[in-house]
């Protein structure tokens, strides 16, 4: 038994969710998203809060349950309020500044990076060395922060580079004389 799979998900006041075979979509104050389980799960709607039960139980069955629980809790979640994933910048000269719909990054390459952001992600760099990066959509919200910190790892000997906000660089010792 899924533990994820088995609680509902509740609808908050201002979202709206409506059922088309196996197509849920859902609306709110922010944004109005749609998902398309697979056959291998059933989504019902009843007293305000979505139901998602396996077909079967089969391995795939029981895989996508839990799944597609979480693929609609984050709608529900993103339609009534938007995700919101925060980079760092560390190291000398290192700095990020947004151009209309661009990112430029000046990572210590011998080239400027610039990242063209998605439509429905919204990215602003409040200093040099900060980013934020939100949208209702979980999924493209931590794949564009995930496209961006791809440039620049965190190194483990100096710990420059593009980290997450909070996230701990195991430092390295260097070599000896």
């Amino acid at each position: 038994m899924s533990r994820i799979g088995k609680q509902p998900v509740a609808l908050p006041d201002g979202v709206t969710a409506t059922l088309s075979g196996q197509t849920i979509e859902v609306k709110g104050p922010k944004d109005t998203q749609s998902f398309t389980a697979t056959d291998d799960v059933t989504l019902t709607i009843e007293d305000g809060q979505v139901r998602v039960t396996p077909r079967g139980s089969s391995k795939r069955a029981r895989q996508q349950w839990g799944m597609s629980r979480t693929v609609v809790a984050n709608m529900v979640e993103g339609c009534n309020a938007s995700f919101k994933k925060e980079l760092e910048i560390r190291g000398v000269g290192y700095r990020a500044q947004m151009q209309g719909n661009v990112l430029k990054l000046n990572l210590g390459l011998s080239h400027d990076v610039e990242y063209h952001v998605p439509d429905g992600v919204t990215v602003t760099a409040p200093k040099p060395t900060e980013l934020v990066i939100e949208g209702t959509n979980k999924q493209l919200v931590g794949q564009v922060a995930a496209n961006i910190r791809e440039w620049r790892r965190p190194e483990p000997y100096k710990g420059k580079g593009i980290r997450y906000k909070g996230e701990y660089v195991f430092q390295k010792e260097g070599k000896k004389k």
